[in-house]
């Protein structure tokens, strides 16, 4: 449909949310009000800890402290309108408004993707290359790597948020999902969306399938690597820096193939049932994953819960 063919253009748009399941909707609202809470206390601690200890000042806790960031910014982006959407019923959101949460879930969820590649990395030239570790990830290379990330993720999210937000919307502009989701958006598009399409399958080859690679391929050079430590301990200790990370790989990287690669229904009632529980998956790959991550890194590692009870015990003391 052309621009000038347009009769009812949207101004806005409706958010349905759970609004099918007013009984779920209070649930949820203070389930995901305190995850959230816990989101920003956990990755905010972790934050703390690696900027504040001098001897957290290295590649990894580098990583790790962009990630509890970029997971704050992802949560906050979306959290506050799910929780919105939970008070009132068939929520709407301006356009502006929802091309701006779009870009920015968009945004962090591919640099995400392009971080925990650059995590992997790190991780390989630590076990097998350590006489090299020092020199190959200076500051001089690591902090530019973080920062590619940062700017790949926003590069990517601004052209995709670009091409839906120039179609034309003029029927329904109902959104079945809690957020301003792309695939949602572009359902509601009464236009050609194939280039919309192919653009969003060369992005997801860019940021999900070449960085799944690329930590699938150094995870097997890091195994073979702790296989070939003569001593137990040794293996151990080796597997420990990494198995934090891999924990986190898994979870972020096997919700996204279980929301996207699991087959559709055809049963209308299958449909529905369905349709429920895509949005609640969607829902833990948004908060409960960005929860997990600090506290899997704070369990997993020692270096880190020290300095959390270095930083508890000095706020006691100086109390």
């Amino acid at each position: 449909m052309e621009r000038s063919n347009w009769t009812s253009p949207v101004m806005g748009f409706i958010l349905l949310g759970l609004s099918a399941h007013p009984k779920l909707e209070k649930m949820f609202f203070v389930l995901i009000l305190l995850m959230y809470l816990v989101i920003l206390l956990g990755n905010g601690v972790l934050i703390l800890v690696t900027v504040s200890v001098s001897r957290l000042h290295t590649p990894m806790y580098f990583f790790l402290g962009n990630l509890s960031f970029l997971d704050i910014c992802y949560t906050t982006s979306s959290v506050p309108l799910i929780l919105d959407s939970f008070l009132t019923p068939r929520k709407t959101v301006p356009f502006s408004a929802c091309a701006v949460q779009m870009f920015l879930s968009f945004a962090m969820g591919a640099t995400e993707c392009v971080l925990l590649g650059m995590m992997a990395f790190d991780r390989y030239v630590a076990i097998c290359n350590p006489l090299r570790y020092p020199v190959v990830m200076s500051k001089a290379v690591y902090v530019p790597m973080a920062a590619s990330s940062w700017a790949a993720g926003s590069t990517t999210a601004m052209v995709q948020t670009s091409l839906a937000m120039r179609l034309p919307f003029c029927g329904d502009n109902v959104i079945n999902h809690f957020t301003c989701e792309i695939l949602a958006v572009l359902k509601l598009a009464c236009a050609d969306i194939s280039i919309n399409v192919i653009s969003m399958a060369v992005a997801n080859v860019i940021f999900l399938g070449v960085p799944v690679l690329f930590i699938f391929i150094s995870y097997i050079f890091i195994l073979t690597t702790i296989l070939r430590i003569p001593s137990a301990e040794g293996r151990k200790k080796a597997f420990s820096t990494c198995s934090a990370h891999l924990t986190v790989v898994v979870i972020f990287y096997g919700t996204i193939l279980f929301m996207y690669g699991k087959p559709k229904s055809k049963d209308p009632l299958g449909a529905d049932k369905q349709d429920l529980s895509d949005k609640l998956i969607s829902l833990f790959y948004g908060v409960v994953t960005p929860m997990l991550n600090p506290i899997i890194y704070s369990l997993r590692n020692k270096d880190v819960k020290a300095a959390v009870r270095n930083l508890v015990f000095q706020k006691h003391f100086i109390q």
